[in-house]
């Protein structure tokens, strides 16, 4: 089932989890610590890997890396729909306030953080 929008996947996560009953599970705490671990084996096809070689994956290590991105997204959107946090608002806000942080003709062509710029 395709989605259009990420409020249809906060649905399907939803549901998924229903059905499963894993709303037993899926504590804010819980979710969060899954979160990173995900986080952590989306990194893992990276390990060890040049610049060039990051950017240029074989298919094997893209797909892994496209599982792991998924695995993350769904924890992150679990983890709004127990805090029913909108998301897209939330980003839209960070957005805002990160405009704000970094403004173009300070951060440009930077890396440094915000209270270095």
């Amino acid at each position: 089932m395709p989605f259009n929008s990420l409020t249809e996947l906060a649905a399907a996560v939803r549901e998924f989890g229903r059905e499963r009953d894993w709303h037993l599970y899926h504590t804010p705490k819980n979710l969060a610590a899954a979160l990173v671990v995900e986080a952590a084996e989306l990194l893992e096809p990276f390990q060890w890997l040049t610049p060039e070689e990051s950017q240029n994956l074989p298919e094997h290590k893209r797909t892994a890396v496209q599982q792991e991105m998924a695995d993350v997204l769904i924890y992150l959107v679990s983890l709004a729909n127990v805090l029913e946090v909108d998301l897209l608002r939330a980003a839209e806000e960070k957005l805002a306030i990160n405009a704000r942080k970094y403004p173009v003709h300070k951060a440009k062509g930077s890396c440094a953080k915000y209270d270095e710029l």
